[in-house]
């Protein structure tokens, strides 16, 4: 094929299914990204990959940093939107909250890429996402939730101990996302399969109810 039979088609492509194509790019990137990291992922791979041209992923996302900020975006725009769409101002502030732990969990669990990209960002300093408004922007969101979880559980003496929401998302986050990211690790070491359906269930559980105690005890910290 020569390059002016190439050309033609990637704007055929472009201009049948924009949208598609940009989808397909972001699907094989997040691949690539999760597989070989920001500085291992090669634009040319997306490229063949996807049967488009380096020239038609500039076009779309500008720079293979752009590329890969998408690729973020996109992974954190669907644990945000999940969040949204659980109904949580309607459930009672115990149920409410125990539906986002639970839901952290699942998502985390069932997500392994989103928290392989987080990883390798956090690598790289997150000197990537400090540069997207977008991420910034969206996830303001989370804490808007825990706040209002909080709020209500102050109000009718469900929740006792006083705790910032961002400090709350952290130990939700972190015993969620850590059984993952460090599964492979900690099941060498301790010969436990954390993939396993029985332990799952048992850890999403423990986290729940952790969480929960936490939250009904006054705290313990020292004047």
């Amino acid at each position: 094929m020569t390059k002016a039979q190439a050309a033609k088609i990637e704007r055929l492509t472009r201009k049948n299914d924009p949208d598609a194509t940009k989808e397909n790019i972001l699907k094989i990137a997040t691949e690539e990204f999760v597989a070989a990291g920001f500085s291992g992922a090669r634009v040319d791979e997306i490229a063949e990959r996807t049967k488009t041209s380096k020239r038609m992923i500039y076009y779309y996302f500008g720079s293979k940093e752009g590329l890969y900020l998408a690729v973020l975006e996109q992974a954190y725009t669907k644990i945000r939107t999940l969040e949204s769409e659980l109904d949580l101002e309607n459930m009672p502030p115990v149920q409410a909250m125990a539906q986002l732990i639970a839901s952290t969990f699942d998502h985390d669990d069932q997500n392994p890429d989103f928290v392989r990209l987080v990883s390798i960002e956090n690598i790289h300093r997150a000197e990537h996402m400090k540069r997207s408004v977008v991420l910034s922007q969206m996830n303001i969101a989370i804490i808007d939730i825990i706040t209002q979880i909080l709020e209500r559980g102050y109000a009718d003496g469900s929740f006792v101990r006083r705790v910032d929401p961002v400090d709350l998302h952290m130990m939700i986050s972190a015993q969620c996302f850590f059984r993952v990211s460090n599964r492979h690790t900690f099941g060498a070491i301790f010969e436990r399969d954390l993939s396993s359906e029985a332990l799952k269930r048992r850890h999403k559980s423990l986290i729940v109810d952790a969480i929960l105690a936490f939250l009904r005890h006054p705290s313990s910290e020292m004047a």
